[in-house]
């Protein structure tokens, strides 16, 4: 409630309708970048979402099942991506 938001509606999910809303999200950061006076290709989250997939890399992959610094919404997620995986 009483937050900005966007609604976007499409008939089909195609590649051409995928690629449009891409380039709309990596737009809106790009301007988001400029009034802010950031760079968005330049930040903290970046490379600990690199060391995250890193690390969750090996556990969907098999070779691995320490989730010991993971949080527990991380571990739900991919629970359900193993139980979706292995049936």
């Amino acid at each position: 409630g009483n937050q900005p938001s966007s609604t976007l509606l499409i008939d089909e999910l195609n590649p051409r309708t995928l690629g449009m809303l891409i380039a709309l999200y990596e737009h809106k950061v790009f301007v988001q970048s400029v009034i802010w006076r950031i760079n968005p290709f330049d930040q903290w989250g970046v490379e600990k979402g690199k060391a995250i997939a890193n690390q969750i890399l090996p556990i969907l992959a098999g070779q691995s099942m320490d989730t010991t610094d993971l949080d527990g919404s991380t571990i739900g997620l991919l629970q359900q991506l193993m139980d979706k995986h292995h049936g």
